[in-house]
């Protein structure tokens, strides 16, 4: 019989390379579970340096400043109080490894590297690091203790050898980033790895933005059978306790249940997340963007609001000629419902001038796209130039679909340092709209209520750049647009497949090809945060100049 002890959860939201921060933070959830008199803390993966580092981890004084926030860490053990199960990088002999730390009483009395070095998607740690041995458990207070490290949760091997060399349970570090359906996949990939070795698991996840990704929280515990012990909350840091106790020789988790964010709610509070701590982490004072009148620039003023407070949101409405009354109403509708400060800047006179400018080099041609681009282009300008008077970062407005399609103009609406809904499709954008006017977010500092004028969700969508402009007058519809880019973006489908789900193969051709062509603007656009299992950016790389082209592989006779 094992007498019962507390294990704490320490959801944390790292600085990445703000090694000092995180120790400190560490060091503050350790007092706060001693006073609830838990016997160990554990961390997420890599904690104490963020995740992921990248090739930070290749600088030795970066290195160092891990190195000496360990010994810190172990230090602190002396008192007697929680021992501290933390993530890290760790060096030695000209090898880096991602690794666990456990420090009690003083002494580092372990230390497991990361088996399974994940090399898809967003992830890149073989470049990093190198793979650990299989590991044996830990002796921690009394259990022994398997330590995985994220990936090696989701193959068998791992948790294998642990439950062979006779762990009592399984305890695992991890820094999953959030996308759509992944909170399901944890649960299922744990309840398997319970299932099969016949152990308590308890999945620590990090919470916070780094760059495009998001860590969405949501740590739990599940006992032998897969049944649910604890689930910490989602996008939200957390300290919480977890139970365990001796029951005939088997051990029993208990803990609270908050159950996790989903759907459009969990896309919400990601999108805020990301924001924000794009936004904090860099040290921006606050964010600037264009408010249109339009749903995309309305949802980004919500989100941002809502993620660091309307104060520090900075609209601007630029009207041109082409502007309707309707779009400067409602811009002034949203402002006002949010408390954001709106400011007016006409670019007519600078539309003017251009043209003048260009008078001659644009002689004897038609006005067109080349004029279009030029007020998207003024905009982005008068935006930029806030910035660097006043400080706020540019937020970018455009949205999936329009990425995609390359429905969006380089220096113009694609300026910015970050773009939120970068991972966000139209339909969704809707989606998004509708919800947040009958839900206040948790962690929200918006105001409750109808906070985006329901016009603005109706109207059809438009960039006035012309006279009576719909977006639908260069893209098909968004929800056949939407659904045929998902199948060529996030499932590599082809073209011929898509077709054959019913598809319009001039639409799908269309979209094909305007993908395509658009690879050179994604390369260029900013950041924004993961949200689909797909994302543009370090989710998905193809090469900016290439000669294949589905649709003639594909034997259409379509013309681009």
């Amino acid at each position: 019989m094992y007498p019962p002890l507390s294990i704490a959860l320490a959801q944390l939201n790292p600085h990445l390379g703000n090694v000092r921060a995180n120790l400190d933070r560490l060091a503050d959830a350790r007092a706060k579970a001693a006073q609830n008199g838990a016997a160990m803390i554990v961390t997420p993966e890599m904690y104490l340096a963020g995740y992921p580092c990248d090739d930070l981890v290749l600088r030795t004084d970066f290195m160092d400043e891990v190195a000496a926030a360990i010994d810190e860490l172990t230090a602190l053990t002396k008192d007697g109080g929680p021992a501290i199960i933390v993530g890290a990088p760790y060096a030695e002999d000209g090898l880096i490894y991602n690794s666990v730390f456990v420090l009690d009483g003083g002494e580092v009395i372990g230390r497991r590297d990361k088996v399974n070095l994940p090399n898809y998607g967003v992830f890149d740690d073989k470049r990093n690091f190198v793979a650990g041995a299989m590991p044996g458990p830990i002796m921690v207070r009394g259990l022994r203790l398997g330590l995985p490290i994220c990936e090696d949760m989701w193959t068998p091997d791992v948790i294998e050898c642990l439950t062979e060399s006779g762990a009592q349970m399984i305890i695992a570090l991890n820094a999953s980033p959030f996308e759509t359906g992944k909170t399901d996949q944890r649960m299922l990939h744990a309840v398997a790895r319970a299932v099969e070795a016949g152990l308590p698991v308890i999945y620590v996840n990090m919470i916070g933005g780094q760059d495009e990704l998001v860590y969405d929280g949501g740590s739990f515990a599940i006992n032998m059978g897969g049944k649910l012990a604890c689930h910490l909350p989602s996008f939200s840091e957390s300290v919480t306790l977890v139970e365990v106790k001796d029951q005939l020789g088997d051990l029993h988790l208990t803990g609270q249940i908050t159950p996790p964010d989903e759907g459009t709610e969990a896309l919400y509070r990601g999108l805020m997340l990301g924001l924000r701590d794009y936004v904090e982490k860099n040290g921006f004072p606050g964010v600037g963007l264009g408010l249109s009148g339009g749903i995309d620039s309305a949802l980004v003023a919500a989100i941002a609001a809502d993620a660091i407070g309307p104060e520090k949101v900075h609209a601007v409405m630029m009207p041109s000629p082409y502007t309707s009354q309707d779009s400067l109403n409602d811009a002034a509708d949203l402002a006002k419902r949010y408390s954001i400060p709106l400011d007016t800047i006409n670019i007519g006179p600078a539309m003017e001038a251009l043209d003048t400018m260009l008078a001659s080099q644009f002689f004897g041609t038609e006005a067109g796209i080349t004029e279009e681009n030029i007020q998207s282009r003024l905009r982005g300008l008068v935006l930029m130039a806030l910035s660097n008077k006043h400080g706020p970062m540019v937020l970018a407005t455009g949205n999936k679909s329009e990425y995609a399609a390359g429905y969006s103009t380089l220096y113009g609406d694609m300026c910015g340092g970050f773009a939120p809904l970068k991972d966000v499709w139209k339909v969704q954008v809707f989606d998004l709209c509708r919800w947040r006017n009958q839900n206040l977010p948790r962690g929200a500092a918006g105001p409750a209520g109808e906070v985006i004028p329901p016009r603005i969700i109706d109207k059809p969508p438009s960039a006035e750049l012309r006279p009576d402009q719909k977006d639908t007058d260069s893209l098909p519809p968004y929800e056949r647009l939407d659904a045929i880019m998902m199948a060529i973006c996030e499932e590599m489908s082809d073209i011929e497949t898509i077709i054959a789900r019913g598809y319009d193969r001039e639409e799908v051709a269309r979209a094909s090809q305007l993908l395509f062509r658009a690879e050179y603007k994604r390369f260029q656009a900013a950041p924004g945060p993961k949200m689909t299992p797909l994302a543009f950016g370090r989710d998905r790389r193809l090469p900016l100049t290439s000669g294949f082209n589905p649709l003639y592989l594909s034997g259409s006779k379509e013309s681009s």
